[in-house]
């Protein structure tokens, strides 16, 4: 009875905030660019996706909208993708608030670089050529990603080619960062930049180095004993947005490890998500 309950009351939650979602492929005439991985889309462990070559928006539109948007960048190091916990999960959650949220499939970077930012700006557009129709604000949609998708989320918040693609708020948990050899999570770094980068790539993506006055307000949560990502990522970000006067809301819980997403065995998602609502509530 006890694991029936809580399942009914998603089914619940969902039925009555959220419209059926819709699934919509980013380059439906072909793919402007190639990270050289061919062959079929695979499932090596439960819900986590790799060789992904054909990369998809889902949207979650609630039944009653408030006008915010989020595109949600699942992690993986760059190597696959956790599409569950830090992706399609989160959006019952979000619909309940009348908040719109969109997963977003990318391609693996597989050492070219450019990949997962040019799906992650083709996804903002997308979203933006819909607002209209499907209730949004242009003026208030973020993007938010978890470990390697918060590398991806801070480089659209960072690396945006026009304002058609800035994201108007960044929200990050226990995100990748920095290129820095010392702080940043190796397999990202790799599966990203490549063994051995130069000088000018490393700089490129440590997205601490790119913060300008124009970087959107963010929210960034994390776990002070985070073995995977070091939390220094997060604080060099945040000192950073500080110097350029960037609204920023900082949240370091002393337990937790990597990778929790929206698990209920994270001992603080009454917390982060609290916080997270009610920073959202707040934001204009």
């Amino acid at each position: 009875m006890k694991k029936v309950i809580p399942f009914f009351i998603l089914f619940i939650t969902t039925t009555l905030f959220a419209q059926k979602p819709m699934e919509i492929k980013l380059w439906p005439d072909g793919t402007p660019n190639t990270n050289q991985i061919t062959g079929k889309e695979l499932e090596l462990e439960k819900n986590r996706i790799s060789n992904v070559t054909e990369p998809t928006l889902t949207v979650y539109l609630p039944s009653k909208t408030n006008g915010k948007m989020i595109l949600m960048c699942p992690g993986g190091g760059y190597a696959r993708l956790a599409i569950d916990h830090e992706g399609h999960d989160m959006a019952a959650w979000f619909n309940a608030q009348g908040i719109g949220y969109a997963v977003l499939k990318y391609r693996l970077p597989n050492q070219h670089s450019e990949i997962p930012l040019s799906d992650a700006e083709q996804a903002i557009k997308i979203i933006r050529n819909h607002a209209e129709e499907w209730g949004i604000n242009p003026n208030q949609i973020g993007v938010m990603g978890a470990s390697a998708g918060g590398h991806l989320a801070s480089t659209l918040a960072t690396h945006y080619s026009s304002e058609a693609t800035r994201p108007d708020f960044q929200i990050l948990l226990y995100p990748v960062i920095s290129m820095d050899e010392t702080i940043t999570h190796g397999g990202s770094r790799k599966n990203l930049i490549g063994e051995n980068p130069s000088q000018e790539l490393i700089e490129k993506y440590s997205n601490e180095l790119q913060v300008t006055q124009n970087t959107p307000p963010a929210f960034i949560t994390l776990s002070h004993d985070d073995k995977s990502v070091p939390a220094e990522n997060s604080i060099r970000y945040y000192l950073n947005l500080l110097s350029y006067g960037i609204p920023t809301s900082l949240h370091i819980y002393p337990i937790g490890g990597h990778g929790w997403g929206f698990r209920d065995n994270f001992i603080y998602k009454k917390e982060w998500t609290g916080e997270l609502e009610k920073w959202l509530r707040e934001l204009n």
